[in-house]
Protein backbone atom coordinates (compact mmCIF):
# COMPACT_ATOMS: atom_id res chain seq x y z
CA UNK A 1 0.00 0.00 0.00
CA UNK A 2 1.58 3.44 -0.76
CA UNK A 3 1.86 5.77 1.90
CA UNK A 4 -0.77 8.66 2.08
CA UNK A 5 0.06 11.92 0.86
CA UNK A 6 0.03 15.01 2.73
CA UNK A 7 -3.17 15.58 3.98
CA UNK A 8 -2.82 19.49 3.91
CA UNK A 9 -1.44 20.01 0.92
CA UNK A 10 -4.14 20.61 -2.40
CA UNK A 11 -4.23 18.23 -5.22
CA UNK A 12 -4.66 19.45 -8.44
CA UNK A 13 -5.90 17.09 -11.51
CA UNK A 14 -5.36 18.40 -15.02
CA UNK A 15 -8.05 17.60 -17.21
CA UNK A 16 -11.92 18.01 -16.21
CA UNK A 17 -13.17 14.27 -18.02
CA UNK A 18 -14.00 11.50 -16.46
CA UNK A 19 -11.51 10.53 -14.90
CA UNK A 20 -10.28 13.74 -13.58
CA UNK A 21 -13.23 14.26 -12.44
CA UNK A 22 -13.92 10.50 -10.55
CA UNK A 23 -10.51 11.34 -8.79
CA UNK A 24 -12.28 14.66 -7.78
CA UNK A 25 -15.12 13.10 -6.43
CA UNK A 26 -13.07 10.29 -4.43
CA UNK A 27 -10.84 12.45 -2.96
CA UNK A 28 -13.31 15.35 -2.12
CA UNK A 29 -15.46 12.73 -0.27
CA UNK A 30 -12.20 11.96 2.01
CA UNK A 31 -11.77 15.47 2.92
CA UNK A 32 -9.17 16.75 0.36
CA UNK A 33 -8.55 20.22 -1.08
CA UNK A 34 -9.20 19.33 -4.94
CA UNK A 35 -8.93 21.28 -7.85
CA UNK A 36 -9.80 20.50 -11.41
CA UNK A 37 -8.44 22.26 -14.11
CA UNK A 38 -9.47 22.31 -17.69
CA UNK A 39 -8.47 24.18 -20.68
CA UNK A 40 -11.80 24.19 -21.96
CA UNK A 41 -15.00 25.94 -21.14
CA UNK A 42 -17.06 23.35 -19.42
CA UNK A 43 -16.53 19.24 -18.27
CA UNK A 44 -17.63 17.62 -21.93
CA UNK A 45 -17.14 20.50 -24.08
CA UNK A 46 -14.38 18.49 -26.41
CA UNK A 47 -17.59 16.49 -27.42
CA UNK A 48 -20.39 17.40 -29.66
CA UNK A 49 -23.44 15.97 -27.96
CA UNK A 50 -22.73 12.51 -29.34
CA UNK A 51 -23.02 9.29 -27.93
CA UNK A 52 -21.18 6.45 -26.45
CA UNK A 53 -21.40 2.99 -25.29
CA UNK A 54 -20.25 1.37 -21.59
CA UNK A 55 -19.59 -1.79 -22.72
CA UNK A 56 -20.81 -4.51 -20.30
CA UNK A 57 -19.01 -7.54 -21.61
CA UNK A 58 -15.04 -7.73 -20.85
CA UNK A 59 -15.45 -8.15 -17.27
CA UNK A 60 -17.92 -10.18 -14.99
CA UNK A 61 -18.99 -6.95 -12.94
CA UNK A 62 -21.56 -5.33 -14.04
CA UNK A 63 -20.14 -1.38 -14.72
CA UNK A 64 -23.02 0.21 -12.80
CA UNK A 65 -22.47 -1.85 -9.78
CA UNK A 66 -18.47 -0.99 -10.19
CA UNK A 67 -20.08 2.89 -9.87
CA UNK A 68 -21.61 2.28 -6.80
CA UNK A 69 -18.68 0.63 -4.91
CA UNK A 70 -16.66 3.49 -6.12
CA UNK A 71 -18.83 5.87 -4.32
CA UNK A 72 -20.05 7.20 -7.84
CA UNK A 73 -23.97 7.57 -8.59
CA UNK A 74 -24.93 6.87 -12.17
CA UNK A 75 -28.46 8.63 -11.75
CA UNK A 76 -26.99 11.57 -11.89
CA UNK A 77 -26.85 11.21 -15.70
CA UNK A 78 -28.79 9.38 -18.21
CA UNK A 79 -28.30 5.94 -19.39
CA UNK A 80 -30.17 4.08 -21.87
CA UNK A 81 -29.69 0.56 -21.74
CA UNK A 82 -29.68 -2.60 -24.77
CA UNK A 83 -29.72 -6.40 -24.37
CA UNK A 84 -30.40 -6.74 -27.97
CA UNK A 85 -28.18 -5.10 -30.90
CA UNK A 86 -27.80 -5.68 -34.64
CA UNK A 87 -24.88 -7.25 -35.76
CA UNK A 88 -23.98 -6.28 -39.67
CA UNK A 89 -21.99 -8.57 -40.75
CA UNK A 90 -19.75 -7.35 -43.92
CA UNK A 91 -21.86 -8.90 -46.55
CA UNK A 92 -24.57 -6.81 -45.33
CA UNK A 93 -26.46 -9.79 -43.58
CA UNK A 94 -28.17 -8.26 -40.10
CA UNK A 95 -28.40 -10.33 -37.29
CA UNK A 96 -28.97 -9.96 -33.99
CA UNK A 97 -27.07 -10.56 -30.51
CA UNK A 98 -29.12 -10.53 -27.55
CA UNK A 99 -28.20 -11.00 -23.73
CA UNK A 100 -30.84 -11.49 -20.75
CA UNK A 101 -28.34 -8.73 -19.18
CA UNK A 102 -26.94 -5.53 -20.38
CA UNK A 103 -25.27 -5.30 -23.47
CA UNK A 104 -24.34 -1.47 -24.07
CA UNK A 105 -25.55 1.56 -21.95
CA UNK A 106 -25.79 4.24 -24.09
CA UNK A 107 -24.67 7.85 -22.40
CA UNK A 108 -24.29 11.34 -24.31
CA UNK A 109 -21.36 13.18 -24.68
CA UNK A 110 -21.22 17.13 -24.01
CA UNK A 111 -22.46 19.78 -21.93
CA UNK A 112 -25.90 19.30 -21.67
CA UNK A 113 -27.64 18.68 -18.06
CA UNK A 114 -28.38 14.53 -18.87
CA UNK A 115 -24.83 14.08 -20.10
CA UNK A 116 -22.34 11.48 -18.18
CA UNK A 117 -19.68 14.40 -18.84
CA UNK A 118 -22.24 17.14 -16.47
CA UNK A 119 -23.38 13.94 -13.93
CA UNK A 120 -19.52 13.38 -12.99
CA UNK A 121 -19.46 17.08 -12.78
CA UNK A 122 -21.86 17.62 -10.61
CA UNK A 123 -20.43 14.87 -8.65
CA UNK A 124 -17.27 16.51 -7.82
CA UNK A 125 -19.11 20.24 -7.36
CA UNK A 126 -21.21 18.29 -4.29
CA UNK A 127 -18.27 16.66 -3.15
CA UNK A 128 -16.21 19.87 -2.76
CA UNK A 129 -14.27 19.88 -5.47
CA UNK A 130 -12.75 23.23 -7.41
CA UNK A 131 -13.46 22.91 -10.72
CA UNK A 132 -11.48 26.05 -12.70
CA UNK A 133 -11.95 26.28 -16.46
CA UNK A 134 -10.62 27.87 -18.95
CA UNK A 135 -7.47 27.22 -16.66
CA UNK A 136 -4.04 26.23 -17.98
CA UNK A 137 -1.78 24.08 -15.91
CA UNK A 138 1.66 22.52 -16.42
CA UNK A 139 1.74 18.87 -15.95
CA UNK A 140 4.95 19.21 -14.02
CA UNK A 141 2.47 21.41 -11.29
CA UNK A 142 -0.87 19.25 -11.25
CA UNK A 143 -0.79 15.70 -8.94
CA UNK A 144 -3.18 13.86 -11.20
CA UNK A 145 -2.67 14.05 -15.54
CA UNK A 146 -6.01 13.27 -16.81
CA UNK A 147 -6.19 15.14 -20.28
CA UNK A 148 -7.93 13.69 -23.81
CA UNK A 149 -5.42 12.38 -26.72
CA UNK A 150 -2.22 14.07 -27.59
CA UNK A 151 -0.95 12.19 -30.63
CA UNK A 152 -3.67 10.38 -33.44
CA UNK A 153 -4.04 6.65 -33.67
CA UNK A 154 -7.13 6.09 -34.95
CA UNK A 155 -10.45 8.66 -36.08
CA UNK A 156 -13.93 8.91 -36.12
CA UNK A 157 -16.24 10.88 -38.20
CA UNK A 158 -20.12 10.88 -37.67
CA UNK A 159 -23.36 13.11 -38.27
CA UNK A 160 -25.96 13.70 -35.81
CA UNK A 161 -29.81 13.78 -36.85
CA UNK A 162 -33.16 14.41 -35.81
CA UNK A 163 -35.13 10.69 -36.45
CA UNK A 164 -38.64 9.51 -35.62
CA UNK A 165 -37.41 5.68 -35.48
CA UNK A 166 -37.61 4.25 -32.32
CA UNK A 167 -34.59 3.82 -29.99
CA UNK A 168 -32.10 1.60 -32.00
CA UNK A 169 -28.42 0.50 -32.02
CA UNK A 170 -26.13 -1.38 -34.83
CA UNK A 171 -22.52 -2.58 -35.27
CA UNK A 172 -21.07 -2.98 -38.16
CA UNK A 173 -17.62 -4.52 -39.11
CA UNK A 174 -16.82 -3.80 -42.57
CA UNK A 175 -13.55 -2.84 -44.17
CA UNK A 176 -14.89 -0.48 -46.56
CA UNK A 177 -16.87 1.77 -44.90
CA UNK A 178 -14.77 1.64 -41.86
CA UNK A 179 -11.12 0.38 -42.60
CA UNK A 180 -9.67 -1.64 -39.73
CA UNK A 181 -12.56 -0.80 -37.51
CA UNK A 182 -16.50 -0.94 -37.66
CA UNK A 183 -19.49 1.58 -38.26
CA UNK A 184 -22.79 1.89 -35.85
CA UNK A 185 -25.88 3.60 -35.54
CA UNK A 186 -27.42 4.36 -32.36
CA UNK A 187 -30.96 6.25 -32.45
CA UNK A 188 -32.14 7.11 -28.75
CA UNK A 189 -35.27 9.35 -27.98
CA UNK A 190 -35.69 11.00 -31.06
CA UNK A 191 -31.94 11.39 -31.81
CA UNK A 192 -29.53 9.30 -34.09
CA UNK A 193 -26.02 9.10 -34.98
CA UNK A 194 -23.91 7.70 -37.45
CA UNK A 195 -20.73 7.31 -37.40
CA UNK A 196 -16.90 5.45 -39.03
CA UNK A 197 -14.00 4.68 -37.41
CA UNK A 198 -10.80 5.00 -39.56
CA UNK A 199 -7.74 2.92 -38.33
CA UNK A 200 -6.20 3.80 -41.56
CA UNK A 201 -5.08 7.29 -42.42
CA UNK A 202 -7.43 8.23 -45.42
CA UNK A 203 -7.20 11.32 -48.01
CA UNK A 204 -10.90 12.73 -48.55
CA UNK A 205 -12.27 10.67 -45.52
CA UNK A 206 -15.61 12.56 -45.99
CA UNK A 207 -16.26 9.70 -48.41
CA UNK A 208 -16.28 7.28 -45.74
CA UNK A 209 -18.69 8.87 -43.66
CA UNK A 210 -21.41 9.71 -46.85
CA UNK A 211 -20.69 6.33 -47.81
CA UNK A 212 -21.81 5.03 -44.66
CA UNK A 213 -24.59 6.82 -44.25
CA UNK A 214 -26.30 6.05 -47.45
CA UNK A 215 -25.83 2.38 -46.94
CA UNK A 216 -27.61 2.75 -42.99
CA UNK A 217 -30.38 4.75 -45.54
CA UNK A 218 -30.39 1.96 -47.68
CA UNK A 219 -30.99 -0.51 -45.10
CA UNK A 220 -33.21 1.29 -42.78
CA UNK A 221 -35.46 3.01 -45.00
CA UNK A 222 -37.44 4.21 -42.14
CA UNK A 223 -34.93 6.92 -40.55
CA UNK A 224 -36.21 9.84 -41.96
CA UNK A 225 -32.94 11.31 -40.92
CA UNK A 226 -32.93 15.15 -40.72
CA UNK A 227 -29.41 16.16 -40.12
CA UNK A 228 -28.28 18.18 -37.02
CA UNK A 229 -24.37 18.83 -37.24
CA UNK A 230 -21.33 16.31 -38.30
CA UNK A 231 -18.98 15.26 -35.58
CA UNK A 232 -15.53 13.74 -35.21
CA UNK A 233 -12.03 13.67 -33.97
CA UNK A 234 -8.96 11.19 -33.12
CA UNK A 235 -8.15 8.87 -30.60
CA UNK A 236 -4.93 8.58 -29.11
CA UNK A 237 -3.53 4.87 -27.88
CA UNK A 238 0.06 4.43 -25.76
CA UNK A 239 1.49 1.90 -23.65
CA UNK A 240 3.46 3.44 -20.74
CA UNK A 241 6.30 1.90 -18.79
CA UNK A 242 5.43 4.12 -15.35
CA UNK A 243 2.08 5.24 -14.39
CA UNK A 244 3.22 7.00 -11.73
CA UNK A 245 5.91 9.20 -11.40
CA UNK A 246 7.71 12.28 -9.79
CA UNK A 247 4.37 12.08 -7.93
CA UNK A 248 2.02 12.57 -10.72
CA UNK A 249 -0.53 9.97 -11.61
CA UNK A 250 -1.55 9.52 -15.06
CA UNK A 251 -5.37 8.27 -15.86
CA UNK A 252 -7.46 7.55 -18.24
CA UNK A 253 -6.26 8.12 -21.72
CA UNK A 254 -3.29 10.18 -20.15
CA UNK A 255 -1.95 6.31 -19.24
CA UNK A 256 -2.64 4.62 -22.48
CA UNK A 257 -5.52 2.82 -20.41
CA UNK A 258 -8.26 1.81 -22.88
CA UNK A 259 -9.00 -0.73 -25.42
CA UNK A 260 -6.92 -0.89 -28.44
CA UNK A 261 -9.14 -2.83 -30.65
CA UNK A 262 -12.13 -0.89 -30.97
CA UNK A 263 -12.11 2.09 -28.67
CA UNK A 264 -13.93 0.87 -25.46
CA UNK A 265 -12.19 2.67 -22.85
CA UNK A 266 -15.00 4.80 -20.38
CA UNK A 267 -14.72 1.56 -17.83
CA UNK A 268 -11.00 1.72 -17.63
CA UNK A 269 -11.13 6.04 -18.00
CA UNK A 270 -13.07 6.08 -14.47
CA UNK A 271 -11.37 3.26 -12.83
CA UNK A 272 -7.86 4.87 -12.99
CA UNK A 273 -9.25 7.83 -11.64
CA UNK A 274 -10.59 6.29 -8.31
CA UNK A 275 -7.12 3.84 -8.12
CA UNK A 276 -4.98 7.32 -8.53
CA UNK A 277 -7.29 8.85 -5.78
CA UNK A 278 -7.17 5.94 -3.41
CA UNK A 279 -3.27 5.93 -3.56
CA UNK A 280 -3.51 9.01 -2.89
CA UNK A 281 -5.57 8.71 0.38
CA UNK A 282 -3.10 5.47 1.36
CA UNK A 283 -5.33 2.70 0.01
CA UNK A 284 -4.03 1.65 -2.65
CA UNK A 285 -0.69 1.39 -4.81
CA UNK A 286 -1.45 3.02 -8.20
CA UNK A 287 1.42 1.37 -10.13
CA UNK A 288 0.66 -2.25 -9.07
CA UNK A 289 -3.08 -1.64 -8.75
CA UNK A 290 -3.02 -0.64 -12.84
CA UNK A 291 -0.60 -3.73 -13.67
CA UNK A 292 -2.70 -5.85 -11.56
CA UNK A 293 -6.36 -4.74 -13.00
CA UNK A 294 -6.10 -2.82 -15.96
CA UNK A 295 -2.99 -4.20 -17.92
CA UNK A 296 -4.10 -7.29 -19.01
CA UNK A 297 -6.87 -5.86 -20.52
CA UNK A 298 -4.87 -3.46 -22.24
CA UNK A 299 -2.26 -6.14 -23.38
CA UNK A 300 -4.99 -7.83 -24.78
CA UNK A 301 -6.43 -5.24 -26.57
CA UNK A 302 -3.18 -4.62 -28.42
CA UNK A 303 -3.10 -8.17 -29.76
CA UNK A 304 -6.29 -8.04 -30.86
CA UNK A 305 -5.71 -4.52 -32.37
CA UNK A 306 -2.06 -6.51 -34.36
CA UNK A 307 -5.25 -8.88 -35.63
CA UNK A 308 -7.58 -6.87 -36.71
CA UNK A 309 -4.59 -5.01 -38.87
CA UNK A 310 -3.98 -7.74 -40.48
CA UNK A 311 -8.10 -9.18 -41.33
CA UNK A 312 -10.29 -7.91 -43.98
CA UNK A 313 -14.13 -8.76 -44.67
CA UNK A 314 -13.58 -12.30 -44.97
CA UNK A 315 -12.43 -12.39 -41.34
CA UNK A 316 -15.14 -9.78 -40.28
CA UNK A 317 -17.67 -12.53 -41.76
CA UNK A 318 -16.18 -15.42 -40.15
CA UNK A 319 -15.98 -13.20 -36.89
CA UNK A 320 -19.87 -12.68 -36.87
CA UNK A 321 -20.44 -16.67 -37.75
CA UNK A 322 -18.93 -17.37 -35.05
CA UNK A 323 -20.63 -14.99 -32.75
CA UNK A 324 -23.93 -16.18 -34.00
CA UNK A 325 -23.28 -19.71 -33.52
CA UNK A 326 -21.77 -19.48 -30.02
CA UNK A 327 -24.94 -17.43 -28.89
CA UNK A 328 -27.15 -20.05 -30.41
CA UNK A 329 -26.04 -22.62 -28.02
CA UNK A 330 -25.44 -20.65 -25.05
CA UNK A 331 -28.48 -18.31 -25.55
CA UNK A 332 -26.47 -15.13 -24.62
CA UNK A 333 -24.54 -13.19 -27.52
CA UNK A 334 -22.00 -11.65 -24.68
CA UNK A 335 -20.21 -14.73 -23.85
CA UNK A 336 -18.33 -14.85 -27.52
CA UNK A 337 -17.47 -10.53 -27.39
CA UNK A 338 -16.09 -11.24 -23.53
CA UNK A 339 -13.77 -13.78 -24.86
CA UNK A 340 -12.35 -12.05 -27.28
CA UNK A 341 -11.83 -8.91 -24.84
CA UNK A 342 -10.63 -11.16 -21.92
CA UNK A 343 -6.46 -11.88 -21.09
CA UNK A 344 -5.60 -15.52 -22.07
CA UNK A 345 -2.31 -17.12 -22.16
CA UNK A 346 -1.92 -16.89 -25.99
CA UNK A 347 -2.76 -12.79 -25.76
CA UNK A 348 -0.13 -12.00 -23.41
CA UNK A 349 2.63 -14.51 -25.85
CA UNK A 350 1.07 -12.71 -28.86
CA UNK A 351 1.21 -9.10 -26.88
CA UNK A 352 5.23 -9.72 -26.05
CA UNK A 353 5.56 -10.90 -29.55
CA UNK A 354 4.13 -7.52 -31.60
CA UNK A 355 3.92 -4.61 -29.67
CA UNK A 356 7.92 -4.05 -30.45
CA UNK A 357 6.92 -3.81 -33.96
CA UNK A 358 3.46 -2.06 -33.31
CA UNK A 359 4.48 0.70 -31.37
CA UNK A 360 6.89 3.83 -31.40
CA UNK A 361 8.25 5.74 -28.77
CA UNK A 362 6.98 9.65 -27.83
CA UNK A 363 10.20 11.61 -26.90
CA UNK A 364 7.76 14.47 -25.38
CA UNK A 365 6.59 12.04 -22.43
CA UNK A 366 8.52 13.16 -19.56
CA UNK A 367 10.82 10.20 -19.46
CA UNK A 368 7.74 7.68 -18.86
CA UNK A 369 8.89 5.77 -21.23
CA UNK A 370 5.61 6.10 -23.41
CA UNK A 371 4.83 4.39 -26.83
CA UNK A 372 2.04 5.19 -29.26
CA UNK A 373 0.69 3.18 -31.95
CA UNK A 374 0.80 4.96 -34.89
CA UNK A 375 -1.78 6.12 -37.66
CA UNK A 376 -1.48 3.45 -40.38
CA UNK A 377 -1.34 3.94 -43.99
CA UNK A 378 -3.98 3.34 -45.88
CA UNK A 379 -3.92 0.20 -48.51
CA UNK A 380 -4.59 -0.01 -51.72
CA UNK A 381 -8.28 -1.59 -51.39
CA UNK A 382 -9.16 2.00 -49.18
CA UNK A 383 -9.30 3.68 -52.41
CA UNK A 384 -12.50 4.15 -54.27
CA UNK A 385 -15.42 6.42 -56.11
CA UNK A 386 -18.41 6.92 -53.74
CA UNK A 387 -21.34 5.85 -55.08
CA UNK A 388 -24.23 7.95 -55.89
CA UNK A 389 -25.89 7.53 -53.25
CA UNK A 390 -23.14 8.90 -51.13
CA UNK A 391 -22.42 11.68 -53.19
CA UNK A 392 -25.87 12.55 -52.90
CA UNK A 393 -25.46 12.04 -49.04
CA UNK A 394 -22.58 15.25 -49.06
CA UNK A 395 -24.61 17.29 -51.55
CA UNK A 396 -27.75 17.40 -48.95
CA UNK A 397 -24.82 17.82 -46.02
CA UNK A 398 -23.51 20.73 -47.92
CA UNK A 399 -27.28 22.10 -48.45
CA UNK A 400 -27.40 21.25 -44.86
CA UNK A 401 -24.20 23.20 -43.86
CA UNK A 402 -24.66 26.30 -45.41
CA UNK A 403 -28.01 26.73 -44.10
CA UNK A 404 -25.98 26.93 -40.57
CA UNK A 405 -25.21 23.55 -39.43
CA UNK A 406 -21.68 22.90 -38.73
CA UNK A 407 -18.69 20.32 -38.13
CA UNK A 408 -16.71 19.48 -35.26
CA UNK A 409 -13.95 18.49 -37.44
CA UNK A 410 -11.26 19.55 -40.74
CA UNK A 411 -11.23 16.76 -43.11
CA UNK A 412 -7.89 15.57 -44.09
CA UNK A 413 -5.69 16.71 -41.50
CA UNK A 414 -5.34 13.44 -39.74
CA UNK A 415 -2.02 14.58 -37.84
CA UNK A 416 -1.45 14.84 -34.85
CA UNK A 417 -1.17 18.91 -34.38
CA UNK A 418 -5.24 18.69 -35.40
CA UNK A 419 -7.41 20.00 -32.75
CA UNK A 420 -9.72 17.14 -33.09
CA UNK A 421 -11.52 14.73 -30.30
CA UNK A 422 -13.25 11.39 -31.12
CA UNK A 423 -16.63 10.71 -31.19
CA UNK A 424 -16.21 7.16 -31.54
CA UNK A 425 -18.32 4.45 -29.04
CA UNK A 426 -15.44 3.96 -27.24
CA UNK A 427 -13.91 6.23 -24.59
Amino acid sequence: MADAAPSGKPIHIMGAGLSGLAAAIVLAKAGREVHVHDIRDDSGARFDGDFQALENWSMDADFFDQLEAWGLDASTFKATTFDTVDLIHPDDVITQAYTDGAAYRIVERGTSEHTIDQGFKRQAIEAGAHLHYKSRMKEEDCTIIACGPKGTSAVAYGEIFHTDHPNHIAFQLNDKLAPGSYSYLIIIDGVGLICTCLWRKQRKSDRFLNETIAWYETHYPNLNRQPIKRVGGKGDFTINRRYKQDGRYYVGESGGLQDFMWGFGMRMAVWSGVLAARDILGQADYEQEVRIKLMPYVRTSVANRWLMNRVGDRTYKWMCKSWMRDQKRRDDGLIWIGKLFRPTLLKRLLYRMVSPFMLVNDPKALGRGVRRLPFRAALKRDVWEPSPSAVSIGQQWEAVRRGGAHVSFANDKENDGEEQEISAISS
